[in-house]
This record gives C-alpha cells, structure tokens and sequence, in this order.
C-alpha cells in the first residue's frame, strides 16, 4: 500500500469525526495536516473538539486489550511506571464533553 491511501484514510477518519462532533453542536477544528501546530497545539494533535486536543488513530485492526468487552463501559490500562489511561466509546467523550461545557 503506497503511502497517500493511508493519509487519505486517516485524513477522512478526522473530518468523520470533527463532523460527529459538529452535529451535536460543539466547536470542532481539524488541524491542517494533522499537525497540530496548525491550531497552536503539539504537532500531535489531529483536532480539537470543545477545548479537547485529540490525536485520532484508525487501525484495520486492534489488539485485543483495547477491545472494549460487552458489558463494560471502559478498559483502563497503564504502561509500568506510565500514567494510568482510559478507553472509553467516542460517543461517550462527546456525552461527557457535552455534561461538562468543554475540557
């Protein structure tokens, strides 16, 4: 796979997801690029959603750590000596976003 049809796809996954977050009403900014500095954050950041900095990752597949199970709600994980994260389903960040008037 030659290098442009994964920029494509990624690219095409953060517009998916500045539209999503535009629909329920929140300020959604995709960064030129996907490079953050675009909108005066870290080169990491794809888009800023409600104050929010996200980096947007699409993966054909995932390992299955981060398969959130049916039933659960998140799956919290830390790398040793790392900060402790959680995963949580992209419509719950919005939901919570949402509740909380911005990050």
């Amino acid at each position: 796979m030659n290098g442009r049809s994964p920029k494509r796809k990624g690219s095409a996954f953060e517009r998916e997801l500045v539209n999503e977050a535009k629909a329920r009403g929140f300020e959604a900014e995709r960064a030129y690029g996907s490079n953050g500095r675009a909108l005066g954050e870290s080169e990491e950041v794809d888009l800023v959603v409600q104050g929010c900095r996200i980096q947007a990752k699409r993966r054909a597949t995932l390992a299955s750590y981060l398969q959130i199970p049916e039933g659960a709600d998140a799956v919290v994980f830390r790398q040793d000596r790392g900060p402790t994260l959680a995963l949580i389903p992209w419509d719950t960040l919005l939901t919570l976003i949402e509740r909380n008037d911005g990050f």
